[in-house]
């Protein structure tokens, strides 16, 4: 018994025996963090503080598993969509009633062209070269107003020639113009 062991039958003087373990009724069950034994109906331990059932208005994330109210569509926690967006049942053929759509136009802000009306780059590049003093490339744009202006000033007394053709020359083609 040199090498530390123990003789048989030998007990500490502190000894006692480990109490029984506790019965489990119907009405009862352990607590999966702390092992007491708790009520059935509980929702949090009354020992340890922790959440040991599901309350009836919450349920669970099916992607991070966090408890999360009944009504959630996209989990709080993780910010995925958990379920689909509720519908009214669909009444008269119409496949969602939630979406009205009132607008039948379908031009768009300035006719057919929702970017604005489309022009040719180079077609507005010559007319500013061979026509800018008259204002060509700006009644071609529609600006009819600012044409007038060219042909009362020349063309801007030629500045706004040079300005206009370094400007077209460097536009996409075709570029859009927005009539307001």
């Amino acid at each position: 018994m040199s090498n530390g062991e123990r003789p048989l039958g030998y007990q500490p003087e502190s000894y006692e025996p480990s109490p029984k373990p506790p019965i489990l009724d119907s009405n009862s069950m352990f607590c999966r963090h702390c092992g007491t034994v708790i009520d059935k109906d509980c929702i949090i331990c009354t020992a340890c503080g922790k959440q040991v059932g599901v309350l009836t208005q919450t349920k669970y994330c099916k992607f991070c598993g966090s408890i999360i109210d009944v009504e959630c569509v996209v989990c709080p926690k993780c910010g995925k969509q958990i379920e689909e967006l509720k519908t009214a049942a669909p009444h008269a053929g119409v496949a969602n009633p939630g979406v009205v759509i009132t607008n039948n136009n379908i031009a768009g802000a300035y006719g057919a062209y929702p970017m604005g009306v489309p022009k040719d780059k180079w077609i507005a590049l010559v007319l500013c070269l061979f026509l800018g003093y008259l204002g060509a490339h700006k009644f071609y744009e529609g600006k009819i107003g600012v044409g007038i202006l060219y042909i009362l000033t020349v063309g801007l007394f030629g500045i706004g020639i040079i300005v206009d053709f370094i400007v077209l020359l460097f536009r996409p083609n075709p570029y859009y113009i927005n009539h307001r």
